[in-house]
């Protein structure tokens, strides 16, 4: 049995982390492929590697001395080192991190130095084999992951050596040159190497005790999520709840290898588990989430003109303006479109211009500051009525409901509220259907 273990910048934040870190994988033995972050905060006021390198780009975009940011990076991780008594040439690694230093630095082999060192820390105080990303992940030029190739390169380092420690974030091009996952890529890291190594689970370590409920800046101290299917993951981290990367579930789901959760700082804390098929049937909501800020566009068409012709002309509308939408609820003569603010605000005019001067369009009305909020739960299939249940709640606490739509398969209800009651909405669902 082997475990892939990916530690996130908050368990990485000091030394006293580091210990942390070290203490969890010796207590089992499975934990043989280890993918770590850059330095994260170590309290609130602090700053994360991964920012001060990106501020550190700029200055040098700009012409500003950098060296000043740059050094706090240095004073980090030489704490590390010297707190560790860690056997690490810093000095040579920071050497060839200046020797770059210039306007046409190479932004992407600049902010993954942060996981590089830290990985270069963490494999020697572990006792490991340092294993360099650029050399185990490879991207094709499209950004896409080379699996073969990346798959291939993991087995044969694992002929050699069965404990390594491997930098998240970033990979390789074919060139050879760096490149960079989007922010939170580390997680996605551990999953492909999860998948790549056939892993039996991928523990997910972070400074949480796995997924709650809801927001807990919104309801004081909800409830822990205990097992959570890969799909309501994805339709939660969808609207905006603060989960793992959403582009980690895909290469552990084909596999079914489950994702753990945990908490560094309480390793003995059961976590989350996210797994294909859920065994709890206790709660029959998982999760509440939301997002604020979309705009409603409602379409009246003329009675007489087919639904689809108007809906496709308005569809090559939103195609020419590069808009997405959301969501698109009807009836039978008019029809809405759910899109978020940032995607339609600077071209909010010309695509409501557009469609009015549709021949099948009679008006377009238009409304903003609508706020979606989802509640998510594979259980909610097995309990009939849940839909009347909501709207009983909305009604009790004097929340007017926008916009409704619900998947066939019931695994999640969106319902739209003007942004001033999303907080409000939040908690009376939690409320009623979960405390």
């Amino acid at each position: 049995m082997q475990k892939v273990v990916k530690f996130g910048g908050s368990s990485l934040a000091d030394s006293n982390q580091f210990k942390k870190v070290k203490a969890i994988i010796e207590a089992d033995s499975s934990r043989s492929i280890v993918v770590v972050s850059a330095l994260g905060k170590r309290n609130k006021h602090d700053h994360k590697i991964t920012d001060l390198l990106y501020l550190t780009g700029a200055h040098l975009k700009y012409g500003v001395d950098a060296n000043q940011v740059f050094n706090i990076v240095k004073e980090r991780y030489y704490e590390v080192k010297n707190d560790l008594n860690l056997d690490v040439y810093l000095e040579q690694e920071f050497s060839q991190i200046e020797d770059n230093f210039s306007k046409n630095i190479d932004e992407e082999y600049l902010v993954s130095r942060g996981e590089y060192l830290a990985a270069k820390l963490m494999a020697s105080f572990l006792g490991y084999t340092f294993v360099d990303a650029k050399d185990l992940i490879f991207f094709d030029y499209d950004g896409k992951i080379n699996e073969n190739k990346t798959y291939e390169a993991l087995q044969d380092i694992l002929k050699t050596t069965k404990r390594i420690v491997v930098p998240g974030f970033y990979g390789s091009y074919p060139d050879g040159k760096i490149h960079l996952l989007s922010r939170g890529g580390s997680d996605v890291t551990g999953s492909i190497l999860a998948k790549a190594s056939e892993a039996s689970i991928y523990e997910n370590w972070t400074d949480v005790s796995g997924f709650l409920v809801t927001d807990p800046r919104i309801v004081s101290e909800p409830k822990q999520i205990k097992e959570i299917s890969y799909e309501e993951l994805r339709e939660l981290s969808y609207m905006g709840a603060n989960v793992l990367h959403e582009d980690t579930i895909f290469p552990v789901q084909e596999l079914e290898i489950p994702i753990n959760v945990k908490n560094t700082n309480c390793p003995l804390d059961p976590g989350t588990i996210i797994t294909s098929n859920p065994s709890d049937k206790s709660q029959i909501i998982t999760g509440i989430a939301g997002k604020k800020d979309y705009v409603s566009i409602t379409i009246l068409k003329k009675q007489k003109t087919p639904k689809l012709t108007v809906i496709k002309q308005v569809l090559d509308v939103l195609v020419k303006y590069n808009v997405n939408v959301e969501h698109m609820p009807s009836s039978i003569d008019s029809f809405s479109l759910i899109i978020s603010s940032n995607e339609i605000n600077k071209r909010l005019y010309e695509v409501v211009a557009e469609i009015k001067a549709l021949n099948e369009v009679t008006d377009v009305i238009v409304e903003q500051g609508i706020a979606l909020v989802a509640v998510v739960g594979r259980n909610m299939a097995l309990k009939p009525g849940m839909s009347a249940k909501l709207f009983s709640i909305f009604g009790k606490n004097d929340i007017n409901i926008k916009v409704i739509a619900q998947a066939s398969q019931e695994l999640s209800i969106i319902v739209g509220v003007e942004n001033s009651q999303f907080e409000k909405a939040i908690k009376a669902i939690y409320e009623g259907l979960v405390k």
